[in-house]
């Protein structure tokens, strides 16, 4: 690629100098998956009784850390792999595009990773020592999403991986940290976060077929096809908003979460921006709506506890 094949991608994609390329590496848009499944699962705990603040907010920067190192080590892996280039849009550009060192990439991730580890003992002390090795196992699957022998992120499980692991797990973390306890209406609450935050990554990947395929990797979207998965999605979708619904009915959310659906209009949006496209860049928006459906989401459950526990 050409110096001004770069300098095209990187006035497209708005990418700036100086403090914006640092806020780039942390991938900004993905950190809905992280401060979302802790705000919801704080307000689950709310119904259950007070809450330690001072726990919420340690929580909640131990997730962004996690979230934060996770995209660090897909910038350093899938470069060291041969993954991406300067005509690259799924990523922040630090390596290929602003000349960063790779393995300082590597070494940010690390020293998140660490001070997320500091954090989470102190979350243990105040809880569970059981978080400890939830959590490392979390900070593992981060790590193997891209690096290991056989990265995550090159089979079909990427999705079910960070959806899970960053929805369920993560609110039960948060909700048990608050009540020392989990229960199936938890767990309930949990699965549309779950699905949608899966739907985050199945979103990249859709965006990102054709170079996923030319790079060797076997996600869905590779596997059956950008019409399919693009079709795929919108199941997905569906089916959230459906188990919302029916968790208000069935009482195991209060009327006032019928707000969520608010974010169904950006879901919307996202099967709209990817129908007909076929380039990366021209996904991008529906990318983007994606993780703002998410976030509306989760915030307007969260918000819809809170009123609930306050009432």
């Amino acid at each position: 690629m050409t110096t001004n094949d770069s300098a095209n991608i990187k006035e497209l994609l708005n990418e700036r100098e100086g403090f914006h390329k640092w806020w780039r590496l942390i991938r900004p848009h993905t950190l809905t998956a992280s401060f979302v499944p802790v705000f919801v699962g704080t307000m689950i705990a709310l119904n259950e009784g007070t809450i330690n603040w001072l726990l919420f907010f340690a929580m909640m920067i131990a997730s962004i850390l996690i979230q934060a190192a996770t995209n660090m080590f897909n910038e350093y892996y899938d470069f060291v792999r041969g993954l991406d280039n300067d005509q690259s849009v799924g990523i922040s550009g630090s390596i290929v595009r602003d000349g960063m060192h790779p393995k300082r990439i590597r070494n940010i991730a690390f020293i998140f990773y660490a001070i997320s580890v500091g954090i989470g003992i102190y979350i243990c002390i105040a809880s569970s020592w059981w978080i400890a090795i939830i959590g490392l196992f979390c900070m593992a699957i981060g790590y193997l999403y891209t690096g290991g022998p056989i990265p995550i992120s090159y089979t079909p499980f990427g999705e079910l991986f960070s959806g899970v692991l960053m929805g369920s797990v993560i609110i039960g973390i948060t909700y048990y940290i608050q009540t020392s306890t989990i229960t199936v209406e938890m767990i309930w609450i949990s699965i549309p976060i779950t699905i949608f935050i899966g739907c985050i990554n199945f979103a990249n990947n859709i965006r990102d077929r054709d170079g996923d395929e030319t790079g060797g990797r076997k996600t869905i979207a590779v596997l059956i096809g950008r019409p399919n998965s693009v079709k795929l999605l919108g199941i997905l979708f569906i089916v959230a908003f459906s188990i919302t619904i029916i968790l208000i009915l069935t009482g195991i959310l209060p009327a006032w979460s019928f707000l969520t659906l608010l974010s169904a209009l950006p879901a919307i949006g996202v099967i709209k921006g990817f129908q007909g496209k076929t380039k990366a860049i021209e996904m991008m928006p529906a990318m983007a709506k994606t993780a703002k459906t998410n976030t509306i989401y989760g915030m307007l459950l969260g918000l819809s506890l809170l009123i609930s526990g306050l009432l």
